[in-house]
């Protein structure tokens, strides 16, 4: 009698174990990226973003490639679904052709998607993008806009919001690419234990962004030594039930090569928190020990391309 009872005992537990080995892979969370145009790099965007969230073996990364131009008679069977996910990373962007866009029944799907609760990611030059669009405009706050369209947000110099209306100030801009010192604003789960301040290599701070700004919160800002201003680097927005995360962070211009940009501890960090708070609401992804301080960066080895980025 107690042998079979040592024996169930150890087959139960010999279940529990497997069950439990197996559960990370059951409950990723589900991610699919879109690509397939924009001015930067987007094929080596994609590859390496979907690196890095599949490297910490939280997240299952699905691609959906648009038509290679805009008038491909692909559009017509380009019907990526987005149900299925968890969050979406928006990787285009038509600021050089503005003929190049998602057809009306995506862009439709996109709005309900987001509305209906799903976590939205702008990916750096996407904030670019679709500025025909008046649903995209409020779902991501602000974006790169010419000076008429919408308010533009800086801080001064106690944090606080200041606001240029439209017709005011310039167009968005930026100058060259520098290691910022990142200054969080607002505790948020995505920058919780973060430093106060830390700095991060090789990002572009847009200068003027604009848009709706409608249930938008500035998460960390930067200073511009050009303009003498602080501009915002992180923000997110309310969208419906949905979550929007937008960033300037994530700069990959054509020629470069894993930039030192995507080799920032403190930006791959951000990326693995921010699509698992856009999931789920909450962040248990830990802050490593070398995240970066305020005077300096913490980077990747070159050699060290993040181990989910298949070529």
């Amino acid at each position: 009698m107690r042998a079979r009872f040592w024996l169930l005992l150890i087959v139960l537990f010999s279940w529990a174990s497997l069950t439990n080995a197996q559960s990370p892979a059951q409950h990723r969370i589900r991610v699919l990226i879109i690509d397939g145009f924009s001015n930067h790099d987007w094929k080596q965007t994609t590859r390496l973003i979907k690196g890095i969230l599949e490297e910490s073996r939280r997240f299952s990364v699905a691609v959906t490639t648009a038509p290679p131009t805009p008038h491909d008679t692909g559009w017509d069977n380009w019907r990526p679904t987005f149900t299925g996910y968890d969050v979406i990373i928006q990787n285009t962007n038509n600021i050089n052709d503005t003929s190049w866009r998602w057809p009306r029944r995506v862009e439709r799907q996109l709005e309900e998607y987001v509305r209906a609760g799903g976590g939205l990611y702008i990916l750096h030059s996407a904030n670019n993008a679709f500025a025909h669009w008046q649903e995209y405009n409020r779902m991501i706050g602000l974006g790169w806009r010419n000076r008429q369209t919408g308010v533009a947000l800086e801080l001064d110099s106690n944090g606080h919001i200041i606001r240029t209306p439209p017709g005011q100030g310039e167009q968005t801009n930026h100058g060259d690419r520098f290691d910022a010192v990142i200054h969080i604003l607002q505790r948020h789960p995505i920058n919780q234990g973060y430093p106060e301040h830390w700095k991060t290599a090789s990002m572009e701070l847009y200068r003027y962004p604009r848009g709706p700004a409608e249930h938008l919160t500035v998460l960390s800002a930067a200073y511009d030594s050009i303009s003498k201003k602080t501009w915002p680097v992180e923000w997110v927005v309310k969208y419906g039930k949905g979550r929007v995360y937008n960033s300037s962070m994530g700069h990959l211009w054509k020629g470069d090569v894993y930039p030192i940009s995507y080799r920032c501890i403190g930006f791959e960090t951000t990326v693995i928190r921010v699509t698992e708070w856009l999931a789920t609401g909450k962040v248990t992804y830990p802050v490593p020990a070398n995240f970066p301080t305020a005077t300096e960066v913490s980077l990747r080895a070159v050699t060290d391309e993040p181990k989910g980025a298949s070529k």
